[in-house]
C-alpha cells in the first residue's frame, strides 16, 4: 500500500477504531471502564471500608445487599438508585455489599463507569453482554445539569433500547439528588413550559427507572461517635471516650456537619498521631 492510502486507512481506523476485545475477567473482580481508545482495565485492589464499620444504614445495607445476593445467583434483581447525605457511605456501601457477595463464593464482577463516560455505555455493554460473567456496573455521584444530555445514554442500561439491559448487567448508581436534576431547574422549567407536568417529565422520571431508592440521612451525633468508635476498635486505637467525643465533636464543629467522611477524617487524623499506619 502507497504512504497516501496509508494515512488515509490510518484516519479512518482513528475517527471508527475497531470494537475493544474483552478482557480476561478471571484477572479481578474489579474494573474501571476508560474511553478513548475503550477499554476495561483491571483493579488490583480496591479502595473499600469493611461493612461493619458502615454505622447506622442497618436498612439500606441490607436491602441492597439481599439485592445484589439476588442478581449474584442469577435471579431477578433490581437497579439501585442510593440517594441522599454527602458523606454518608453511598458508594462505599456499594463497594462493600460487593465484597460481601464475593466472600460468600459468589463470582461477581464490579465495573466503575464515570458521568462523563455514560455516552459510550452502549459499547461496554455490547463487550459485558457476550460474557459469562455477572457484572455490577457502578456510577458514583450521578447527577445531571439542565442542558444536561448523559441522562439519555443511561436510559440504555435502564430498560431502555430495543436490546434491553443484559440479563448479566445491573447497575448501582450514587447521587446527592433523588431526582438526578437540581431542585431549581425543575421549577424553573416547569414554570416557563407550555406543559408544565410534562416539561421535566423525561428527565425526572429517569429515577423511577430504578426499582431500588435507598436514602441516605445526616446522621446524629451518637450516630458520628458510634463511627468514630468503631473505626477505633477495628485498628486497636485505645482512647478514652471522654476523651475521644471531645475530640471528635470538635472536629466535626470545624467541618461543620457531621458524616461517615468527617468522622474518618478524624480518625485518620487521630491514628496519624498515635503513629498508627491504616
Amino acid at each position: 500500500m502507497n504512504e497516501p492510502l496509508e494515512r488515509v486507512a490510518a484516519a479512518l481506523e482513528r475517527m471508527s477504531p475497531p470494537p475493544p476485545e474483552a478482557p480476561d475477567f478471571a484477572v479481578s473482580d474489579a474494573f474501571v471502564w476508560q474511553v478513548a481508545p475503550d477499554r476495561l482495565v483491571a483493579v488490583d485492589k480496591v479502595n473499600r471500608v469493611e461493612m461493619g464499620l458502615l454505622v447506622g444504614i442497618d436498612r439500606a445495607r441490607d436491602t441492597l445487599l439481599q439485592n445484589t445476593r439476588q442478581f449474584a445467583r442469577g435471579l431477578p434483581a433490581n437497579n439501585a438508585l442510593l440517594w441522599g447525605a454527602r458523606g454518608m457511605g453511598k458508594s462505599s456501601l456499594v463497594k462493600a455489599v460487593h465484597a460481601a457477595v464475593l466472600a460468600e463464593g459468589h463470582a461477581l464482577k464490579i465495573v466503575e463507569l464515570q458521568r462523563e463516560d455514560l455516552t459510550s455505555v452502549g459499547r461496554l455493554l455490547g463487550l459485558l453482554r457476550g460474557a459469562e460473567e455477572r457484572f455490577l456496573l457502578f456510577c458514583d455521584d450521578l447527577s445531571f445539569s439542565h442542558d444536561d444530555q448523559h441522562y439519555k445514554s443511561l436510559k440504555a442500561v435502564l430498560d431502555g433500547g430495543i436490546e434491553g439491559r443484559p440479563d448479566n448487567v445491573v447497575f448501582y448508581a450514587t447521587s446527592n439528588r433523588r431526582h438526578l436534576m437540581p431542585r431549581d431547574m425543575i421549577e424553573n422549567e416547569r414554570s416557563s413550559a407550555i406543559s408544565p407536568s410534562e416539561a421535566t417529565e423525561e428527565k425526572v422520571s429517569l429515577s423511577d427507572r430504578f426499582g431500588l431508592w435507598l436514602g441516605f440521612h445526616p446522621c446524629a451525633q451518637d450516630e458520628y461517635l458510634a463511627m468514630v468508635r468503631g473505626y477505633c476498635d477495628a485498628y486497636g486505637i485505645k482512647i478514652a471516650d471522654d476523651a475521644l467525643r471531645a475530640e471528635a465533636i470538635e472536629w466535626q464543629a470545624t467541618r461543620g456537619a457531621r458524616s461517615g467522611r468527617v468522622a474518618w477524617q478524624y480518625f485518620t487524623d487521630l491514628a496519624g498521631r498515635r503513629g498508627v499506619v491504616l
